[in-house]
């Protein structure tokens, strides 16, 4: 697998509460579009809705206890991502974003995974070695 090509991230933002259904899909077109564009892939979108904020957000004279959640799954090389934070910045409606990489963390875990059977399967073979008797060698 090839890194350079192939990055998974997530990008979670927060719309003002008071944003209708049309104007969420609208930026979510707009902003799944510009990935597409880019050569990149829209894994998945998760429209997770109105939730109160785990603290106040203040934006310009406004503050926001609550907000409109969405994630997308995106695949791509990274340009995709510096467009899609790009048109965030500049959308009115949103209050906060935030990008993560996700292949990093599965190659992390696929690790960990791995080093996990070796040890499990190195104590099998001590304990089989163990358990065999003495004379079998000889």
């Amino acid at each position: 697998m090839n890194l350079d090509k192939n990055r998974i991230y997530e990008v979670m933002f927060i719309l003002e509460p008071t944003i209708e259904e049309d104007d969420v899909d609208k930026i979510v077109g707009q902003l799944t579009q510009g990935v597409i564009d880019k050569g990149g892939d829209v894994a998945k979108v998760d429209k997770l809705g109105r939730r109160q904020l785990a603290y106040e957000i203040r934006k310009g004279s406004r503050k926001y206890r609550d907000g409109y959640y969405v994630l997308l799954h995106l695949n791509g090389t990274g340009q995709e991502i510096a467009e899609t934070e790009r048109r965030l910045r500049v959308l009115d409606p949103v209050i906060r974003y935030l990008t993560v990489r996700t292949d990093e963390e599965l190659k992390r875990a696929k690790k960990m995974q791995d080093r996990r059977a070796r040890r499990a399967a190195g104590r099998a073979a001590r304990r089989a070695e163990a358990a065999a008797p003495a004379g079998a060698d000889e």
